[in-house]
């Protein structure tokens, strides 16, 4: 049964993989951040990448068991086993395997186990095919904090962040000030605190990191309201916004979080950040808009 194939802890994340590729809509550069089983997110993804079943990825067709058993002739893991890092050379070879049609899967899948790996030059040479590749080709990215990649290639993938550990202490102190306003289901303070953001000339990258660490105390709270436990913000939050409120907020962070990626001001990020949250936080526990 497709209901058995999820990602060890991260059932909300299998199921939004498992829409998007019943759409066709799993692009061609994921990346998979955050903590977790990174490795087997991707391998995930790329399972319903080249499913031929109707649920993808159903774990039952050939293409998925040769995918989750490692020994599909069109998925491919990228490692260098005799470099500390992954060679220019490593990568030049991708690039140009990229080219070359599927043997007999949907797609040339690469899947990198550890972003960490690939030293700037290095990325900058798989620039080059996410810019302007063969349709055909997917990379997938594991990187435990996105922020090891160069800006240009986060700016041409879509982020897919694993939830984070029930502990919650480390998170930037803004971001749990505004899940606190979240809690207290005032849209006028929500706003009010996106246009203080505004006014403190934070940097895209820093409006990044601080709209991540919300949205990991979202998925924390989305966690406690499925009866995960968590601390003491996560079960207000779970009290105050329900599972589809978090899950409409862990969504609008991952939108403005790919939207700093770009070269958009921040007040254009945080003025749209303030109408979307808003309109979360005047809605009804356990309702979505």
């Amino acid at each position: 049964m497709s209901e058995a194939l999820t990602i060890q802890g991260e059932p909300q994340l299998a199921r939004r993989l498992r829409e998007a590729a019943g759409r066709d809509a799993l692009g061609h550069a994921l990346i998979f951040s955050g903590r977790g089983d990174l490795a087997g997110a991707a391998r995930f993804a790329a399972a319903a990448m080249e499913c031929q079943g109707g649920d993808r990825p159903c774990g039952q067709c050939p293409p998925c068991r040769k995918v989750l058993r490692g020994i599909h002739p069109d998925v491919t893991a990228v490692e260098d086993p005799h470099h500390k890092s992954i060679s220019v050379e490593v990568l030049r070879g991708v690039v140009a395997d990229a080219w070359v049609l599927p043997n007999e899967g949907r797609r040339k899948i690469y899947l990198f186990p550890d972003c960490g790996l690939l030293e700037p030059r290095a990325q900058n040479v798989l620039l080059k095919v996410l810019e302007d590749g063969p349709p055909h080709a997917a990379f997938l990215l594991c990187a435990a904090n996105s922020a090891a990649l160069l800006p240009t290639i986060r700016s041409r993938a879509e982020e897919w962040r694993l939830s984070p550990t029930q502990e919650t202490d480390g998170a930037d102190p803004r971001a749990r000030q505004l899940c606190e306003l979240l809690c207290r289901r005032q849209p006028a303070d929500v706003a009010a605190f996106c246009a203080r953001l505004e006014g403190g000339k934070l940097g895209r990258e820093e409006l990044r990191a601080l709209l991540s660490d919300a949205r990991d105390l979202t998925a924390a709270g989305l966690a406690a309201a499925c009866g995960a436990g968590g601390d003491e913000l996560s079960c207000r939050l779970a009290a105050a916004l329900g599972g589809p409120g978090l899950s409409a907020a862990a969504e609008i962070f991952d939108t403005y979080i790919r939207m700093c990626a770009y070269n958009i001001g921040v007040g254009h990020v945080t003025g749209a950040l303030a109408a979307a949250l808003t309109g979360v936080s005047e809605q009804p526990p356990g309702r979505r808009r």
